[in-house]
């Protein structure tokens, strides 16, 4: 577990329209952290087969219903500025949320921020292309998906200095994203710096889309994760909703990350095509190197099967309501049960059959 995780927990904070918000607790946090999980986002981070501007859909009714209930409870005001990273960011629905939810978008900005490749190899991250107005005393909406989040802290260190040199200033942040559990880290460091320079900023709303993930650090149990790229479960804090989501599906767990490439997703299909059913096929070819239970075990977040207090804690559950938590579980330990005697090449192939109907027009 992340030092910076231990002894949280989740905290029902609301219920807005379709969606479920859970307050992460427990931490010395300078920032707000929430988690929310809405029918759309579970579907989407459950099912690679939803692509193009179904992936930009299915991310609209939880971000309006977050952006609604922030609104009710004072922590952002009826105007703000959008802040786009280039390319992933073009994935967050937040001018059409505004817009839904009356919050008037003043500037629409824009910054790309790319690597610098020499010689085959990333030397670094550069900043190639912005639009920046600077404001004073601003509400800075920002959506991006959150890894390693070199880019990231590359891009806001980029903004600050950038507003410090126009007169500009910033009141608050809020970030919704589909990340890991380094973004609590980034932003808890980034946060000191803002108040540096403006010392009314009030900090950061950090909102994650059902879960707090974690990055692969090595090439897990198959020895073809990405490290520091996909997502997984282990180590990090999922949603309720979310879990039993995952689960309710007997193959959906052990898809290579939980959004693979944003950014192809919605703009380069074929590519998307290619990454899944390349993964598909590469656990078929390296199905004798581990066991089912490891791989099983890795992708649920633990060695099972634990006891119930055990589970509450390392799934930071101890808070919430206590039938409902006994129930799901009950019904994890049934769906590791049942797991033990599947074949992974089954799976694969009945996914990659899926898969391909669901995409058969970008096959090539």
């Amino acid at each position: 577990m992340q030092p910076y995780l231990e002894k949280t927990f989740l905290l029902p904070a609301g219920h807005h329209n379709e969606t479920e918000i859970y307050r992460l607790d427990g931490g010395q946090f300078i920032n707000n952290y929430f988690i929310i999980s809405n029918e759309g986002t579970r579907h989407l981070l459950a099912s690679p087969e939803v692509t193009g501007y179904g992936s930009y859909l299915s991310m609209c009714g939880a971000t309006s219903d977050m952006l609604g209930w922030l609104r009710q409870q004072e922590m952002m005001g009826d105007k703000a500025d959008i802040m786009t990273i280039l390319r992933g960011g073009l994935n967050y629905p937040l001018e059409e949320c505004c817009y839904r939810n009356g919050i008037r978008v003043r500037n629409m900005d824009f910054i790309s921020c790319e690597r610098v490749i020499r010689n085959n190899q990333i030397t670094g991250l550069e900043i190639r292309y912005t639009k920046l107005n600077a404001p004073n005393d601003i509400t800075i909406l920002i959506g991006d998906i959150i890894a390693s989040g070199e880019t990231l802290a590359r891009c806001i260190r980029y903004i600050i200095s950038e507003f410090k040199r126009m007169g500009g200033s910033i009141r608050r942040m809020i970030f919704f994203t589909i990340g890991g559990t380094r973004a609590i880290e980034l932003f808890e460091e980034l946060t000191p710096e803002f108040r540096f320079h403006w010392p009314e900023f009030e900090g950061v709303t950090c909102i994650f889309y059902e879960g707090i993930f974690s990055a692969y650090t090595d090439k897990g149990v198959t020895g073809i994760s990405w490290p520091q790229i996909d997502f997984y479960w282990k180590d990090g804090v999922i949603s309720p909703e979310f879990r039993r989501y995952v689960l309710s599906d007997d193959d959906a767990l052990f898809e290579k990350c939980i959004i693979y490439d944003g950014g192809a997703r919605r703009y380069e299909i074929p590519d998307h095509y290619n990454e899944v059913t390349e993964y598909w096929e590469e656990i078929k070819k390296v199905a004798d190197n581990f066991s089912f239970k490891d791989f099983l075990d890795e992708k649920i977040g633990y060695r099972t099967p634990i006891g119930y207090e055990e589970w509450l804690r390392l799934n930071h559950y101890g808070e919430l309501d206590s039938n409902a938590m006994n129930e799901l579980y009950v019904f994890e330990r049934e769906f590791a049960s049942r797991s033990e005697d599947k074949s992974i090449r089954k799976i694969a192939d009945r996914r990659l059959g899926e898969f391909r109907e669901a995409l058969k027009d970008y096959i090539h």
